[in-house]
């Protein structure tokens, strides 16, 4: 069993908040185990929600609609994150996970203070190694995913409001059909609804550079686990693995503890017990 001084630090991808983890929080709770999630800069509570957003829209007022979260940078993240960090670690050993985007804030962050963390763990997250976190995306390892799902979800040009913004409360029926198929091809419609309004709009835009990627001396000497979602449709397994090996190659003598779950990109948050077990062995571990 891990420490019971052990607290998981979780940290959300794009678009995401501290909500989404509330089920994995009382899974984890039941079993004993301490927990908090983060709400990086522009994120949760301090998110802008244009009232062109409510309804009925006004899509040409949220195309132009200002929002807080622009400006914000990756070091942004990371420094927040390390405040939360050094605060935790106070109290025990701390396991961090980030999910998707939210893997690049963690990589970044193990850079910069790698001693506040006593093990990562990345559920279908980025972990750029080789490449800046972006440029993943043009890889042979993304090509089964149809990105044009997100252009049908776009709200603004990016380079008018300095952020990315999404409408997903639109009624679109190709849109959600492209969006469930995209993250919960595997759970009911209903659930997918769900998930899709704990998402914000608004995103920054900052994914991070070459000094971001994972460096051996310092991400490289923490403890980390890679858990693979393998019905992952916008980060196909393929490319999960790629992340995987690249790390390993970084760091031979400390690689990844590898795990699978059966899931979507988003569903074992909304059937999180797996996920809170297998959190609890790698911890343990």
């Amino acid at each position: 069993m891990p420490s019971p001084d052990t607290t998981f630090v979780l940290v959300h991808g794009a678009f995401a908040n501290s909500f989404s983890f509330a089920p994995l929080q009382a899974e984890l709770a039941l079993r004993g185990f301490r927990s908090l999630a983060v709400d990086l800069p522009g994120h949760g509570f301090k998110a802008t929600f244009p009232v062109a957003y409510q309804a009925p829209q006004d899509l040409g007022e949220l195309a132009s609609a200002p929002g807080v979260i622009k400006g914000v940078t990756l070091a942004d993240n990371v420094a927040h994150l390390v405040s939360v960090l050094e605060r935790a670690k106070a109290h025990g050993p701390v396991v961090v996970v980030a999910h998707s985007r939210g893997g690049i804030t963690l990589t970044a962050t193990a850079n910069a203070r790698p001693d506040l963390i006593d093990k990562m763990v990345y559920v279908s997250a980025w972990a750029p190694v080789t490449l800046d976190a972006v440029a993943y995306n043009s890889e042979p390892e993304m090509a089964s995913f149809d990105a044009s799902v997100l252009i049908g979800a776009a709200a603004a040009n990016p380079a008018d409001l300095g952020l990315l913004r999404c409408n997903f409360r639109t009624a679109s029926p190709e849109v959600l059909a492209g969006l469930k198929h995209a993250f919960m091809a595997d759970g009911t419609d209903d659930e997918f609804r769900t998930f899709l309004n704990t998402f914000q709009p608004d995103e920054n835009l900052d994914a991070g550079g070459p000094d971001d990627r994972a460096q051996a001396s310092t991400w490289g000497t923490v403890p980390r686990a890679f858990i693979r979602l393998s019905e992952d449709v916008s980060m196909p397994p393929a490319m999960q693995d790629r992340l995987i090996r690249e790390g390993d190659a970084l760091t031979p003598d400390n690689p990844y503890a590898v795990h699978t779950l059966a899931s979507s990109h988003l569903r074992w948050l909304v059937h999180p017990a797996p996920a809170a077990d297998l959190l609890a062995e790698i911890a343990a571990g």
